[in-house]
């Protein structure tokens, strides 16, 4: 897109990463190849010697990837990204280029899973020592820095507790001692939270969910602030092998024009499912950034240009409830994952954290009753309506075992 005119977020979204292609087509071409030819052999060696800008191989780089990977750039306002096959790869190759044998990292507490398994295990064997803290407390953060700390990990809201951590704040922390702020920007995508702007260094998504959106892809990304970090992160990644295909990377750049008014509906449906879901006498909380009975609700004000599409709540009913509840949705899809179109449903309790048993789930903060709503975009009517008559099995079974 050209530079010289100033665009709003919803013209970046269809426009960005858009370059000049043979045949001017309007939509970026699919280069289906793994290798590129040379003109002669003195062009070939200018190519791997740097000399000149090309394409040698794909896993290197792929102009159906770069356009991708240059339009997530725009969106974060940052200097350029590198596509991942995933976002654990994306994670992967964020620790392996900022850390080395005898680091520390902090890291929030609320964090995707596989983060967690990843810092416990892959660099921990590699000498890398990780302190998970709660980051929606500054002093948490600030005493967890130690001398050696290269890189403070946050993801917010966090998964699945939704809490909020102060991005500005952490930046400050972070960089009196020294250190990078990572951000997984992935529940909030950057039609609704700019953690550049509030001072962090290295951004990161998993782009199968919100940026993409439809539920077919798995791919993550890793956006930079200048060419210094990008070259030692595409070196990392090269090495790594953890790239994105083009195909799927066409795929995300097509899901990502539709990304801010996916946002805008998803964000709609959910405050008034959160609202609905708050009055119902079956839920015991409801944790949701645009409520105001979040405990961060405030921070999320200042941060935020939108609540999200995600909400946990409690069911009072806790662990056959869930179950319940789970089996009786029709609208709403039973099934992992978030921020696509369609509304996903989990219970972590009776699914993903089944085999951690009652009190390894308790310990890492999941209840029998936790509920995981991604909200899609279908109508908010028929989304309550589904849950509502859900809800009222939940309630009959409950009133059927007491009366037993």
């Amino acid at each position: 897109m050209k530079k010289d005119i100033k665009t709003g977020f919803d013209t970046i979204c269809v426009h960005a990463g858009i370059g000049d292609y043979e045949f001017n087509p309007v939509v970026p071409p699919i280069y289906q190849t793994s290798t590129f030819s040379f003109d002669t052999a003195e062009q070939g060696g200018s190519l791997f010697a740097g000399e000149q800008k090309g394409y040698i191989y794909t896993r290197m780089l792929n102009p159906t990837v770069e356009a991708m990977e240059n339009a997530v750039a725009e969106l974060e306002g940052g200097h350029k990204a590198l596509g991942c096959a995933s976002g654990m790869a994306a994670v992967h190759t964020i620790f392996a280029s900022l850390t080395q044998s005898g680091d520390h990292v902090v890291c929030s507490s609320a964090v995707y899973g596989p983060t967690v398994t990843l810092l416990k295990t892959i660099m921990a064997k590699y000498g890398v020592e990780t302190t998970f803290v709660n980051s929606s407390v500054l002093d948490e953060i600030e005493n967890a820095m130690r001398p050696n700390t290269k890189v403070v990990f946050i993801e917010t809201p966090g998964n699945p507790t939704l809490a909020i951590s102060d991005l500005e704040e952490i930046a400050k922390i972070t960089h009196k001692h020294g250190a990078k702020v990572v951000v997984d920007n992935t529940f909030m995508s950057p039609a609704l939270q700019s953690p550049f702007a509030l001072g962090t260094d290295v951004i990161m998504h998993s782009m199968t969910k919100f940026l993409n959106g439809h539920a077919d892809v798995v791919g993550g990304i890793i956006v930079v602030k200048d060419e210094e970090t990008y070259v030692s992160f595409r070196k990392v990644l090269n090495q790594l092998g953890g790239v994105i295909d083009p195909f799927n990377s066409f795929l995300v750049h097509r899901g990502i024009k539709t990304l801010s008014i996916r946002m805008q509906r998803s964000c709609e449906n959910s405050l008034k499912i959160a609202e609905y879901l708050e009055s119902h006498q079956e839920i015991k909380w409801v944790m949701y950034p645009g409520l105001k009975s979040h405990p961060q609700y405030d921070i999320g004000l200042k941060q935020q240009k939108g609540h999200g599409g995600m909400i946990s709540f409690e069911l009072k009913g806790g662990f056959e409830a869930g179950k319940i509840l789970m089996n009786s949705v029709k609208v709403c899809t039973l099934a992992v994952s978030l921020g696509g179109v369609e509304t996903l449903i989990q219970h972590p309790a009776s699914m993903t954290h089944f085999s951690l048993g009652k009190e390894g789930r308790e310990a890492a903060g999941i209840t029998d009753g936790l509920v995981r709503l991604s909200v899609g975009i279908e109508n908010v009517e028929d989304l309550i309506y589904d849950l509502e008559q859900a809800l009222e099995k939940t309630k009959s079974k409950e009133l059927a075992l007491e009366e037993a």
